[in-house]
């Protein structure tokens, strides 16, 4: 099931997006990235439709995806 980003307090969309960048482990190449600006980054693509937020019934978890990748389930589940 897809949550809307406006159904969650900003300090729990935050906190979610935090545990995504700290749980990926995303290399950004030579430079160093704040962790802040990868959340803000995070952020900006749920905030602009790129990325959506999905809760599994099954595992009782949010995950962060891109819109491109979630499957028909993820919509409804």
């Amino acid at each position: 099931m897809i949550i809307p980003i406006d159904a969650l307090e900003a300090d729990t969309l935050y906190s979610l997006a935090e545990a995504f960048v700290l749980r990926e482990g995303t290399d950004y190449g030579e430079q160093e990235v704040a962790l802040e600006v990868k959340v803000q980054q995070v952020l900006e693509r749920l905030k602009q439709g790129d990325a959506v937020l999905v809760y599994s019934e099954l595992h009782e978890s949010v995950d962060i995806k891109r819109k491109e990748d979630i499957q028909p389930s993820d919509e409804t589940e």
